[in-house]
């Protein structure tokens, strides 16, 4: 079924259109404020994730500190307990030397 387009249904059609459009663009302002919001959150979250990362590593260099002076401790250890064992050995073959 053809009908004409006379010019009232143009007109009809064209404010139909406008009118479409700008319910889009209404659309489109609230999806804009959403972004906003989206955005903000966003870098409050960097800056927050970049506080927490500073700490996290503050706290691994505290730690490495603590496991340095660990290892310091049981190397002087090592070495301590390898001299009493040795001196103990002399000691020990010296007393024999002597009761032989």
């Amino acid at each position: 079924m053809v009908q004409e387009w006379t010019d009232g249904r143009l007109d009809d059609l064209s404010a139909k259109v406008d009118y479409g459009f700008e319910q889009v663009d209404k659309r489109f302002e609230k999806v804009d404020e959403r972004f906003v919001k989206v955005e903000a959150e966003i870098r409050d979250l960097r800056l927050e994730m970049k506080d927490e990362f500073k700490a996290v590593r503050t706290e691994i260099g505290d730690v490495r500190k603590e496991i340095h002076g660990v290892q310091r401790t049981l190397v002087f250890g090592f070495i301590t307990m390898s001299g009493a064992i040795v001196s103990s050995f002399i000691a020990v073959c010296a007393l024999i030397a002597t009761k032989l």
